[in-house]
């Protein structure tokens, strides 16, 4: 059986093929159209962001058997078509989670502690010491949005610090030993600390806007590392200038393009200033937001679980 890889891996992942006896071939630069012309010859695909594989793309796949994602979200394809073809879709959420809990918590701490302001002041000569006194984690209620692999794996984290952790999902009884399921507007009344680990759906799209900000009870901490789409920037830069939103730390933004790669969905290498929307802009003028590019799930160890559990789901389904 043949697999064709469209983006570059661990070598783990075409390690445990080849040794499974697949044949792996590799395109990482022909378009979307070009990829259409040959996708029938193959049984596997291992993908992660670089186009859509929408249902032009999956009527192509005559052959293909499975669509591994080396990532944790399966937005970029069409699930319902895939479904309809027969061709079953994997992703790996197990192998970013631990990235991802540690990377949203480290956010927070950094929020908490003041932490790139004071950094930014000392290079400045600026000893500031009662302008950068921080807070404790301790005894605060911290509520997580979305309770799979990354909900899971943040509230984890959170053991430690003798903290109230919340929970709420769309699906009932996934809260554990490491948080309390409630309902939103439990969650809603009590949090200090907002967490999201929620896939991109059409009901997340927007989810963090001005009504449901303003139905929390308590100024709020917000933390984003699952996807860009979930949050209204210019709503949320409304609420920190009010003082509804205390701080966020966003490894995730509304303006980037579905490939994850660069900032904006409309790639203009010569933008100037004043393209930046402005809501983003004011956001990036705040010292009390923290920025980083999408890498949440982005570590040395992470590169190497995202392969290997994808290898291992394409190799059980093809071999059964």
């Amino acid at each position: 059986m043949k697999i064709l890889h469209l983006d570059s891996n661990h070598e783990i992942l075409e390690q445990k093929l080849a040794d499974a006896g697949f044949s792996n071939h590799h395109d990482y630069t022909s378009n979307k159209e070009q990829i259409e012309k040959v996708i029938g010859q193959y049984d596997g695909l291992v993908v992660r962001s670089r186009f859509p594989i929408d249902k032009h793309f999956l009527e192509q796949c005559s052959n293909l058997k499975c669509i591994g994602r080396v990532g944790a979200g399966l937005e970029n394809i069409d699930l319902k078509v895939a479904e309809e073809l027969g061709i079953s879709c994997f992703n790996a959420p197990e192998g970013n989670r631990n990235a991802v809990g540690e990377h949203a918590l480290g956010m927070l701490l950094s929020l908490f502690n003041k932490l790139n302001k004071a950094d930014q002041e000392v290079r400045q000569g600026i000893w500031n010491r009662e302008g950068n006194r921080g807070l404790e984690l301790d005894g605060k209620t911290v509520g997580i949005i979305g309770y799979g692999n990354m909900g899971k794996a943040f509230a984890k984290k959170l053991r430690g610090f003798d903290c109230t952790v919340l929970c709420h999902d769309i699906k009932d009884g996934v809260g554990d030993e490491n948080a309390t399921q409630v309902s939103l507007s439990e969650l809603q009344s009590r949090v200090e600390v907002l967490s999201l680990h929620t896939p991109q759906t059409p009901e997340t799209i927007g989810m963090i806007n001005t009504a449901l900000i303003s139905d929390f009870a308590n100024p709020f901490y917000l933390i984003n590392t699952a996807r860009g789409s979930a949050v209204v920037t210019e709503d949320l830069v409304t609420a920190m200038e009010n003082g509804k939103v205390l701080g966020a730390g966003l490894d995730v933004l509304e303006y980037e393009k579905s490939s994850f790669e660069s900032l904006f969905r409309n790639r203009m290498p010569d933008r100037q200033e004043s393209d930046i929307p402005k809501a983003l802009n004011q956001l990036m003028q705040m010292e009390n937001v923290i920025l980083s590019p999408h890498v949440a799930g982005w570590t040395v160890e992470s590169k190497f679980k995202l392969a290997e559990v994808i290898a291992d789901k394409m190799i059980k389904h093809l071999k059964s």
